[in-house]
């Protein structure tokens, strides 16, 4: 797998019925859905084991209307790894045309004592390898 295509990737999103309103636009809540859909699809590229990532922040800017059946892409991209969280960039692409940006950060969480641990240097180098990271 190459560099770039561990730090960024593309999601087919399905909009279904249940993500519109009564005027047949997307909800502004389910753009979050979506970047979450592709939050997870970057996240299953590395491995982890016992602590993993938790959204701690995300902010959504709305560029155009969604409509059920548009053909919708969302892209994300690491940004910045810091010592326990990674910042995403992703779009959110309908029918080619930006529909939304989304910036967002996960921390790296250990579940079991809840509280953030430093990111493992094995998901470092699968997310950043050759790039410059942030502490």
């Amino acid at each position: 797998m190459s560099e770039s295509s561990r730090r960024r990737i593309n999601t087919d999103i399905q909009v279904r019925f249940g993500d519109t309103d009564a005027l047949g636009h997307v909800n502004n809540a389910a753009y979050a859905t979506y970047a979450e859909i592709g939050r997870i699809a970057l996240m299953q590229r590395v491995s982890w084991d016992e602590a993993g990532p938790i959204l701690a922040r995300i902010a959504i800017d709305f560029h155009a209307q969604v409509r059920l059946g548009s053909h919708v892409v969302v892209t994300s991209e690491v940004t910045r790894i810091g010592r326990t969280s990674i910042a995403l960039h992703q779009e959110v692409q309908a029918d080619g045309e930006l529909a939304a940006t989304v910036e967002s950060v996960v921390v790296w969480f250990d579940y079991d004592a809840q509280c953030p641990v430093p990111v493992p240097d094995l998901v470092r180098s699968a997310l950043l390898e050759g790039s410059q990271s942030a502490s």
